[in-house]
C-alpha cells in the first residue's frame, strides 16, 4: 500500500511517478452512458463497496503527487482497516503497483505502440474490482459495439442494482451475484440482450453464489493459461471474455484478447493496413510485448476509444 495521509475530508493517496490523472480521467469519460461513476470538473464520484460497507467518494487530484479521496455519503469509515481498504481499492482501480518504466522503454521503440504511448503517457489499465461485474461486462460486450454494450449495462444495473443518493442524484451499485442467481431469463426479458446472454449471466451468478467461482481462486493459479482454462470451462465464456477478465480484473500482465475487433481495428489504424491482419501477423508484432500484452492491448484500444 502506498503512502497516504488523512485530512478532515478524507484520505490523500500517493500516486506513482508515471501516472497522469487527467489522462486517466479522459479515458473514464469516453462514453457518456457509463452508469457506475460520474466524471466532471476534474473529479470522479462513485460508490465503493468494501468490508460490506458502501460509501460514496469523490476522487480528485490534490497536487501532482496525491489523489484526494473525499467521503460524501453512505457508511462512515471510522476504522483504520476500512480506510486502508479504500486506499487498496483506489490503488487497484488505477493499477498503481505496476511499474510502467519497462513498458514505456519497450513501447517507445515499437512501431505499433510508440504513437499511443506518446498520446496517452501516464495512462493506467483502469480495473474492474468486482469479478462478477467484470464477467458480466465481458458477456454483455460479446459481438456487439461498445455503445450498445454500455446501453445494456445501464439497463441491467438500473433494473437490478441498488443506489446511494447524494444531493438528489442516484449513484449505482452493480447488481450482486446473490441477487442475479435467483432470477430466471424471463426476469431479464426487458433488457435488450439475447436469451443466451441472460442465461450466461445467471449461470455465472449461480457459480459465484455457490462459491465455485471466486476471484481468490483464479488468482491462485500459477500462470495465465491455467486461469484461462478455468474460465473457459464456464458456459458463455470463451477466450476473448476470459482474457478480458484476466486483464481488467485479475491483472494478468500477459492476458491478450488476440481476436478482439477493437485490437484488430487499432492495428489497422496505426499501420494503415486496409485488410484485416492475420492472427500470425498479430502474434509476430506481439512477440516484442512479452509480459506487457495487456498494456499493449489497452493502449491500442485507446487509439480508437
Amino acid at each position: 500500500m502506498r503512502i497516504c495521509k488523512e485530512n478532515k475530508h478524507g484520505i490523500l493517496i500517493k500516486t506513482p511517478e508515471l501516472f497522469d490523472f487527467k489522462t486517466n480521467l479522459n479515458y473514464l469519460q469516453r462514453n457518456p452512458n457509463e452508469c457506475m461513476y460520474e466524471v466532471g470538473e476534474d473529479k470522479i464520484i462513485r460508490v465503493i463497496e468494501i468490508n460490506q460497507l458502501r460509501t460514496l467518494v469523490c476522487i480528485s487530484e490534490a497536487d501532482n503527487e496525491y489523489l484526494a479521496v473525499e467521503f460524501l455519503a453512505g457508511a462512515r469509515l471510522e476504522s483504520m482497516e476500512d480506510k486502508e481498504a479504500i486506499v487498496r481499492y483506489v490503488e487497484e482501480w488505477f493499477d498503481f503497483e505496476t511499474d510502467l518504466i519497462p513498458f514505456y522503454k519497450m513501447g517507445s521503440k515499437d512501431p505499433l505502440l510508440e504513437q499511443a504511448i506518446e498520446r496517452f503517457y501516464g495512462l493506467r489499465i483502469i480495473g474492474l474490482h468486482d469479478l462478477f461485474e467484470a464477467l458480466c461486462w465481458g458477456v454483455l460486450g460479446q459481438q456487439i459495439n461498445l455503445t450498445f454494450a454500455y446501453t445494456l449495462k445501464r439497463q441491467f444495473v438500473e433494473k437490478f442494482g441498488e443506489t446511494l443518493e447524494y444531493k438528489g442524484k442516484k449513484y449505482w451499485i452493480f447488481p450482486s451475484f446473490d441477487k442475479i442467481s435467483g432470477l430466471s431469463p424471463e426476469d431479464m426479458s426487458d433488457i435488450k440482450m439475447t436469451k443466451k446472454k441472460r442465461e450466461y449471466v445467471i449461470d455465472i451468478a449461480k457459480l459465484m453464489a455457490k462459491g465455485d467461482l471466486t476471484k481468490e481462486k483464479l488468482l491462485h493459479f500459477d500462470d495465465l493459461k491455467q486461469a484461462e482454462r478455468e474460465l473457459t470451462r464456464i458456459r458463455g465464456i470463451g477466450p476473448w471474455t476470459a482474457n478480458y477478465v484476466l486483464m481488467r480484473c485479475l491483472r494478468y500482465p500477459d492476458a491478450f484478447p488476440i481476436d478482439d475487433a477493437g485490437l484488430i481495428n487499432a492495428i489497422k489504424l496505426v499501420t494503415g493496413m486496409e485488410r484485416k491482419p492475420t492472427k500470425e501477423e498479430i502474434r509476430e508484432w506481439a512477440s516484442a510485448w512479452k509480459n506487457w500484452e495487456s498494456y499493449a492491448t489497452f493502449y491500442l484500444w485507446r487509439m480508437l476509444y
